[in-house]
């Protein structure tokens, strides 16, 4: 017994150390990172005032990433290749982008995606709030947009280039729009840029050698962004650039990586896709697939500062007269799971559902989601679905359960033998634990199954955890009263009387945060208190006084979390204590919540007699 209570307290302690860790170090290290690329965002910002270069390839003071004959990037200062200048932030005309999910436009000028927003998804709860907005262009502060270009000859349509519209200019999931770009030695580009009814768009180009001799060329496409998500990140999350191509897979790197790494290239690939991603939008090019390409990853640090994903592809010969098609994709929207699953199924994109950061428990957090995702459909409320869920993996790991607490009945049992046998070989420790591994055994019982039940919840409180906060369904969806976004924080605190004092706690200084005390987290402190009075209080005081203040510590460091996560635990520990009070009771062993509280409160009314 003694074994199985250090070790559960051993599992509890790490928790609270790991979340002590990220909230009093990782998190105001991050946001004073975040502080800082602000600053100096302000300070750069006059940059998106200057005029637009008249070439690609001659922004000033940028070391422009060049294409060798044989598709490698180097930084070498002059030759043909896929420019980073950001500066065509001038209208030549546009194309409108009007579909269920999406409305913006496309600049002619580069034929740029630079104007999106997501008709679906609102910035805030409020009812006049905005509609969110994923693409700007480069020259406001959260500039933003994605492109395809070609290099290879002087002429070739990169971002200066003006296209010409062929009849219609508005783009809807049954209107493709057509481009066309005749460069001055006599090669013509017609492009088709097509949308489905979500947030992929298709663009493919047909290139023709009009001249008399062959030439080489090559394509690029190219994801840029001038600022950082508004929040910090959290260690769960990856937001930065991401991609999986080549033999490397999948490949992720924080804003603040790139920044320390400046470039990242990885291996050649005929497959895969990269781009940048936030917690729940994301860009992602998608080149042509088996078609050798070179990816990469960089964060420019002169004039204005920027994160970019591109690709450029290998070589291609063209004959005088002859035509060659090139079709990639382009992705821009919202990180929906079956959507994104969709995808990859529909269109052949390889593992594209690794958009979605799953993290390391993904085999069990992805099911979690799609029985969250299919309870959801049935009831309509997540929170209704997140109770049945809980109800469901209690019924799962039941066997294991019961085994776990009639073993811990047994042992109550137990406790006059074990006593006994303590008081008979007294500081013999050998014969004495010999002794007790006898007992074990001939009265079946397992001296660690006490730990099963937690040990069982981890990793399914970190995979809800992880749904709760990764998954856009979950965001802004409602349970009932004031719990209008499981994925925050409940919104009440007990320091103002859950709203009947009018002041906001967490405006407090320094401590506002931990003032946001609220209903499911009380109520989850309660149940948690509760399920740890079934049990005896443990004889040494060291373990007796976290025995106690456990449930005050875990009250206050869920407050912070996700109310759906919140809300879990709380059922979970009140099916937790009906289903030990139950399988106790059966074994014939005592169950010890009443006599704990009444001891408790016993002791508080001797020690104020005694006063």
């Amino acid at each position: 017994m003694e074994n199985s209570r250090n070790l559960l307290i051993t599992i509890i302690l790490s928790v609270i150390i790991l979340a002590a860790w990220q909230y009093l170090y990782i998190g105001p290290k991050i946001e004073a990172e975040r502080q800082a690329q602000l600053e100096t965002q302000k300070e750069q910002q006059v940059d998106t005032d200057r005029p637009a270069s008249t070439s690609a390839d001659q922004a000033p003071g940028e070391a422009l990433p060049q294409a060798t004959i044989d598709g490698t990037f180097t930084d070498a200062p002059s030759g043909p290749g896929v420019s980073t200048s950001t500066e065509v932030d001038v209208d030549a005309g546009r194309i409108i982008i009007d579909t269920p999910t999406l409305v913006g436009s496309i600049n002619l000028k580069g034929a740029r995606f630079d104007t999106l927003q997501l008709k679906d998804y609102k910035e805030t709860l409020k009812k006049n709030s905005n509609i969110v907005t994923l693409l700007a262009p480069s020259g406001q502060a959260n500039g933003y947009f994605g492109e395809f270009g070609y290099t290879g000859f002087e002429g070739a349509p990169g971002p200066d280039t003006v296209w010409r519209v062929e009849g219609d200019a508005t783009l809807t999931p049954t209107t493709p729009v057509e481009l066309t770009y005749e460069a001055s030695n006599g090669i013509v580009f017609k492009r088709t840029i097509s949308v489905d009814d979500q947030y992929m768009f298709d663009v493919e180009d047909v290139v023709t050698n009009g001249s008399a001799g062959a030439i080489g060329i090559q394509g690029y496409g190219r994801v840029t962004r001038f600022s950082r998500p508004e929040k910090q990140p959290i260690f769960v999350l990856h937001e930065g650039l991401i991609g999986v191509t080549g033999e490397e897979g999948l490949e992720e790197l924080t804003f603040n990586e790139i920044e320390d790494d400046g470039q990242v290239i990885p291996g050649k690939s005929t497959d895969g896709w990269l781009g940048i991603t936030d917690k729940y939008w994301a860009t992602a090019l998608i080149p042509q697939q088996g078609s050798s390409f070179q990816p990469r990853y960089s964060y420019f640090a002169e004039g204005r500062t920027r994160y970019q994903a591109d690709f450029l592809t290998d070589p291609v010969m063209i004959n005088g007269g002859q035509s060659v098609e090139f079709t990639h994709m382009f992705f821009a929207g919202a990180k929906k799971t079956s959507i994104v699953d969709n995808y990859e199924a529909e269109r052949g994109i390889r593992q594209f559902e690794l958009m979605i950061d799953w993290g390391w428990f993904h085999f069990i957090t992805k099911p979690l989601f799609y029985l969250l995702d299919w309870l959801y459909n049935l009831f309509g409320n997540f929170g209704v679905a997140i109770l049945i869920t809980t109800v469901i993996v209690k019924a799962v790991f039941f066997p294991l359960a019961n085994m776990s607490y009639a073993s811990m009945a047994r042992m109550k049992v137990m406790q006059p033998k074990m006593q006994e046998i303590k008081e008979r070989y007294g500081d013999d420790r050998e014969k004495m634990q010999r002794a007790m591994m006898d007992l074990y055994k001939t009265e079946k019982i397992n001296p660690v199954a006490g730990c099963w039940p937690m040990l069982i919840q981890i990793p399914v409180f970190f995979a809800l955890y992880k749904v709760l906060y990764v998954t856009i369904e979950m965001r802004h969806a409602p349970f009932f009263g004031w719990i209008q976004d499981l994925s925050a924080p409940d919104p009440t605190s007990i320091f103002n009387l859950f709203g009947l004092l009018p002041y906001d706690p967490s405006a407090v200084p320094v401590l506002g945060s931990f003032l946001m005390l609220g209903v499911w987290p009380l109520l989850m402190g309660i149940t948690m208190f509760l399920q740890m009075r079934m049990n005896p209080t443990p004889p040494d005081p060291t373990q007796a006084m976290i025995f106690t203040w456990m449930p005050v510590v875990f009250t206050f460091m869920l407050a912070t979390f996700p109310a759906g996560l919140v809300i879990y635990w709380a059922w979970n520990n009140t099916l937790s204590i009906i289903q030990q009070g139950v399988i106790m009771k059966r074994n014939g062993a005592k169950i010890e919540l009443w006599n704990n509280l009444q001891g408790l409160f016993r002791r508080k009314n001797k020690a104020g007699a005694a006063e």
